[in-house]
């Protein structure tokens, strides 16, 4: 089976540049800098702009607090379970946070709170399937592929609303 060519662009957010992978299905990726998939030395990975723009405008419209949920189709790879798992993050509120075992009996597998979070941690669309909404049991924050200050940084925009701009797009670190 030949992989199917994806065309990708990056764009400035107040969390840092974010690159956004889109195929004929949907969006397939959301990549953070930190993240060590480099599109741009992928030989089926386009740069192109126009293919990704309604994921980029809803993005940086959540950004500015405009929008709390997304209308993207949506096409990430993953098993059965972690399907099972990425279908599950999108039930959780804006503004709310769940537990990994919250999310494990939101999926009908109390017992696989370790599967869960493994899960949710190969995630490939943060923010749009909010992974960052997940905490640990007694409410810390814990592992994040945009980093715990990033993870931090999208909870609070949550609890705001809104992030201010300061001609232009502020920093959620400041």
């Amino acid at each position: 089976m030949t992989e199917q060519r994806l065309y990708y662009d990056a764009f400035a957010t107040p969390i840092g540049e974010l690159t956004v992978a889109v195929g004929d299905d949907g969006v397939r990726h959301i990549l953070f800098p930190e993240n060590r998939y480099d599109a741009r030395g992928r030989a089926d990975w386009i740069r192109d702009a126009a293919p990704v723009r309604a994921a980029r405008e809803q993005l940086l419209a959540y950004f500015a607090g405009e929008r709390t949920n997304f209308d993207l189709p949506l096409a990430p790879r993953g098993t059965a379970f972690q399907c099972r798992v990425w279908q599950a993050l999108a039930q959780i509120p804006f503004g709310a946070t769940w537990s990994y075992a919250q999310l494990a009996r939101q999926i009908e597998q109390p017992r696989a709170v370790r599967a869960v979070g493994a899960a949710n941690g190969r995630n490939p669309l943060p923010i749009v399937l909010p992974c960052h909404r997940v905490i640990g049991a007694n409410g810390t924050l814990t592992g994040f592929g945009g980093g715990l200050p990033t993870k931090a940084a999208l909870l609070a925009l949550e609890r705001r609303g809104a992030v201010e701009a300061d001609g232009g797009m502020a920093s959620l670190f400041d």
